[in-house]
C-alpha cells in the first residue's frame, strides 16, 4: 500500500511540475530573468517604430524568446490608418509554410513509414517519367529535354536540389516553360486537389538533372503530397492533427473560418512612400486565398497564415528540442548540414559565406567572413509577404517578425535587426 501511494505521490508531482511549466512557457518575463538586456528590448522597439515612421513596414507583431520566455511580444503601426495592429492579427505566412511541412515529413521519418533517400516516384508515381529541360528556342518557347541521370529523392525535395523549381522567380526560359503547364501556382487553386496539381508537375521538366544545383522551388508542395499519400489524410488533417493541436496552434490555417476573416491583415505595398492595400488595387486573385476556402488544395510550401504566437510556439518547440513533434534524433537530423549529401560536386558548390543548407532551412555555420550575428548552428527561414523566423539553438533564442508586405526589397531593415538583437544576449 505504502509503494503504490508513494508512486500516486511522485506522479501528482511530476504531473504538477509539467504543468507549472507548460503553464509558464513563452509567457512574457523581465529580461534579465532570462540573461537578456532591458536597454536592447527598448532599443529594438524604437528601432521598429521608426522603420514604422519612416514608412519603411507599415507595421507588423515582433516577438523574441529567449530560454521559453519572451521578453519582446509586440506589435507597431497601423492598419491601413484605422486601426492598430494587433498580437492576435493574422498573417499570410507563405514560405514559412515549408517549416511545417518539412516537421511533418521528419515525423514520418521517425515513424518509418518514409526514407528520405527514396525517389519520389515511389509516393508519386508520375515523377517516374519526369525529364530534365534541355534545348530551348526562346522565338516559340519550344524546347527538348532529356532523361534524368538519376531518380530525384526525397532529400532533393527537401534540399531543393531536385530542379523542380518556380517559374515565376525565373524570368526567361523557365517561367516560359512553367506557364506552357500552367505551373505559376502557388498559394491556392480554385479546382485542382495537390494529386492533380503533382501530376501535372511531373510532366514539367527539372530546370536541371537531380543534385546538379540548388534551385529554389515547388518542392515543398511535392512533399505536402506526399504527406497525403503516406497517412492517408489530406494535408490540413494532417497538419492539424499532428503539429497544431498537439502544441496549441489555435490560429493557423490553409483556409481561415469565416469567424477569423476580420483578424487577417491585408497585403500593402509601397508606392511613392505611402502603403496601399493590394488587394484594392487590382490584386485581390493574389492575396485573398485565405478566405476563399474550404477548398482541396492545401500548398505545403505557401499555403498557410498563422499569428506570430501561433508560430513562435512552433518553433519553441524546435528550439527545446521537438517536444511533441519530433524526436531529438529527428530534429538532429533535419538541422544539419545536407549540401554534402545532394549536391554532385559540393567542392565547387557556391556556398553561402556564412553556411549552408539542412532538411528545409539555411543553416548558419561558422566561416572565416561571417556576416550574421547568429551563432552557428542556427536555422531559418522566411516568407514572400515579408515574414521572418529563426531559431538559435546554442542561445535557445527564437525570432518572429510578420508584416504584410508585397515586394519588399529592405534587406538592411532586418540585417540591423538582427544585429540589435545579438546586443542583448548577456
Amino acid at each position: 500500500m505504502t509503494r503504490i501511494y508513494l508512486t500516486s505521490l511522485l506522479l501528482l508531482i511530476l504531473c504538477t511540475s509539467l504543468n507549472a511549466q507548460n503553464k509558464d512557457w513563452l509567457t512574457p518575463v523581465s529580461p534579465s530573468e532570462v540573461k537578456y538586456s532591458s536597454e536592447t528590448v527598448e532599443k529594438l522597439e524604437n528601432y521598429i517604430q521608426k522603420a514604422v515612421e519612416n514608412k519603411v513596414i507599415p507595421g507588423g507583431t515582433f516577438i523574441i524568446a529567449k530560454n521559453g520566455r519572451t521578453v519582446l511580444n509586440k506589435s507597431f503601426g497601423q492598419v491601413n490608418d484605422q486601426r492598430a495592429y494587433k498580437n492576435d492579427d493574422i498573417y499570410r505566412i507563405a514560405s514559412m509554410t515549408k517549416a511545417i511541412t518539412c516537421v511533418s515529413i521528419m515525423q514520418l521519418v521517425d515513424k518509418g513509414l518514409i526514407d528520405l533517400d527514396a525517389p519520389v516516384s515511389r509516393y508519386i508515381p508520375a515523377f517516374k517519367q519526369t525529364t530534365v529541360l534541355d534545348k530551348f528556342d526562346p522565338a516559340d518557347s519550344s524546347f527538348t529535354s532529356i532523361p534524368k541521370a538519376k531518380e530525384l529523392t526525397i532529400r532533393n525535395l527537401m534540399t531543393h536540389t531536385s530542379g523542380i523549381v518556380y517559374g515565376s522567380f525565373n524570368p526567361g526560359k523557365l517561367m516560359a516553360v512553367y506557364d506552357k503547364y500552367d505551373m505559376n501556382v502557388g498559394f491556392s487553386h480554385p479546382e485542382w486537389s495537390n494529386e492533380e496539381w503533382m501530376n501535372r508537375l511531373a510532366e514539367v521538366p527539372l530546370a536541371h538533372q537531380p543534385g546538379a544545383r540548388f534551385s529554389y522551388g515547388l518542392n515543398m508542395d511535392v512533399l505536402g503530397h506526399i504527406i497525403e499519400v503516406v497517412s492517408g489524410q489530406s494535408l490540413d488533417v494532417y497538419f492539424n492533427e499532428n503539429i497544431f493541436e498537439p502544441i496549441g496552434m489555435n490560429d493557423t490555417y490553409f483556409y481561415l473560418p469565416k469567424d477569423k476573416f476580420d483578424r487577417l491583415t491585408p497585403v500593402m505595398s509601397n508606392v511613392n512612400g505611402t502603403f496601399y492595400d493590394v488587394a484594392q488595387f487590382g490584386q485581390g486573385d493574389l492575396v485573398n486565398y485565405p478566405m476563399q476556402g474550404p477548398r482541396d488544395f492545401f500548398a505545403g510550401g505557401a499555403g498557410l497564415s498563422s499569428t506570430a504566437i501561433d508560430y513562435t510556439i512552433f518553433i519553441e518547440t524546435l528550439v527545446e528540442g521537438g517536444g511533441k513533434l519530433l524526436s531529438s534524433d529527428a530534429l538532429k537530423l533535419m538541422t544539419s548540414d545536407q549540401m554534402p549529401l545532394v549536391i554532385n560536386d559540393y567542392e565547387n558548390y557556391p556556398k553561402n559565406p556564412d553556411g549552408s543548407f539542412c532538411l528545409g532551412f539555411t543553416l548558419y555555420q561558422d566561416g572565416p567572413n561571417k556576416r550574421s550575428p547568429k551563432s552557428a548552428g542556427t536555422y531559418e527561414w522566411g516568407g514572400y509577404f515579408n515574414t521572418k523566423f529563426f531559431i538559435d539553438p546554442k542561445e535557445q533564442l527564437v525570432f518572429t517578425g510578420m508584416t504584410q508586405i508585397a515586394g519588399f526589397q529592405d534587406n538592411q531593415f532586418w540585417n540591423e535587426l538582427y544585429a540589435i538583437i545579438y546586443e542583448g544576449i548577456e
